[in-house]
């Protein structure tokens, strides 16, 4: 009796041992990544698009223009000396130009920019850097100036959310402004022997911004606005293994939970609920960074060749190819993600199996 009860209790143990076993085994196992190919489109077939159909921007050497999700190239805008665009508005204007006509995207004239300077459009807003790289102005829908924020050192960074701006500037100072022209932070970070800012962000809630500082010693860092006071509060900052000498990449994640930062060497992801950072090895500089639920997507360069690099956030590397290309671009939308190549576009599908 007492063996068979032992027996018993043996062939249990077994049993939710293997239970046990394929449960955890089923967590641990990680789906695989798949990009299928859906469609690549030349930019200078221009098609005809459904009026309100989403359009999306593009910016391919010197061509500009808006595609569809679906792979309809809705215009193709060569331009000979500048240009900028958002998904919603673009202008084109030369080094000389005393005004700049913008259109929406459907490439009807919404308005005229009245300053001299070079106009700068990110999603919703409009600035226009002026003469001299000092200053900037924001700017209304209209097109017409809002307030202007003037300094004496030259804009080397600046970033924008909807209700907040940073610029940071060749002094090593960083100026972040309310929409209304408020300064709610500024500050020198300090901490290097030569003072410069080289890459700036801004929090999607205007409350947080983050810098790559410095030469000799060169650090990262994120301050937090104080309330009653300009002086930011650094709540997170580390020393890089290598210098940069060229403006590089600083970017608060959609959610504004995690910030990235291209250093020399790769890509530094920092998350802010936890104040800890992982590195990712990265060849070449970085020059986009796109989200796809967990997934990161880096788009690098190094000379003339570009390589995307896929991650899992705060993990490592899953995909990576390289290809030759003059110019490129990437984007994501939902499960797409299309990637520009010289004069084409591309759209694969990402799924997880």
């Amino acid at each position: 009796m007492a063996k068979e009860k032992k027996g018993n209790k043996l062939i249990f143990a077994i049993i939710l041992f293997s239970i046990l076993y394929i449960v955890f085994a089923f967590k641990m196992l990680k789906t695989e990544l798949h990009l299928s190919p859906e469609w690549t489109v030349d930019i200078s077939s221009v098609t005809e698009v459904s009026p309100g159909e989403k359009l999306l921007a593009y910016r391919l050497g010197q061509n500009i223009g808006y595609f569809t999700a679906d792979g309809k190239v809705a215009s193709h805008i060569p331009y000979p000396v500048k240009a900028t665009i958002s998904d919603r508005r673009y202008a084109t204007f030369g080094f000389d130009s005393q005004s700049a006509d913008f259109f929406d995207s459907t490439g009807i004239q919404s308005g005229t920019i009245d300053e001299k300077g070079f106009p700068f459009f990110k999603d919703d807003r409009m600035f226009i850097f002026l003469p001299g790289g000092t200053s900037f102005a924001v700017l209304d829908s209209s097109g017409k100036t809002q307030f202007k924020y003037e300094n004496y050192a030259p804009i080397t960074a600046f970033d924008s959310c909807e209700t907040a701006i940073v610029a940071g500037y060749a002094d090593g100072t960083l100026a972040s402004l309310l929409n209304d022209g408020t300064v709610s932070q500024k500050f020198a970070p300090g901490g290097s022997n030569i003072e410069v800012i080289l890459g700036a962000a801004i929090s999607p809630d205007g409350s947080m911004i983050a810098c790559v500082c410095g030469q000799d010693q060169q650090r990262f860092l994120v301050s937090k606005k104080s309330e009653g006071s300009t002086n930011g509060k650094i709540t997170y900052h580390e020393y890089l293994p290598k210098n940069f000498n060229i403006q590089t990449l600083v970017q608060f994640s959609e959610d504004g939970n995690m910030v990235f930062f291209n250093y020399n060497g790769g890509l530094g992801i920092v998350d802010l609920t936890k104040n800890k950072s992982t590195h990712v090895p990265v060849e070449g500089r970085i020059i986009q960074i796109q989200e796809s639920s967990d997934l990161l997507f880096i788009l690098s360069e190094n000379q003339e060749e570009y390589t995307l690099t896929g991650i899992e956030l705060l993990d490592h590397p899953i995909l990576q190819f390289s290809f030759k290309a003059e110019c490129a671009f990437i984007r994501t939308m939902d499960d797409a993600l299309f990637i520009g190549r010289d004069n084409k576009i591309s759209r694969l599908t990402i799924s997880r199996k």
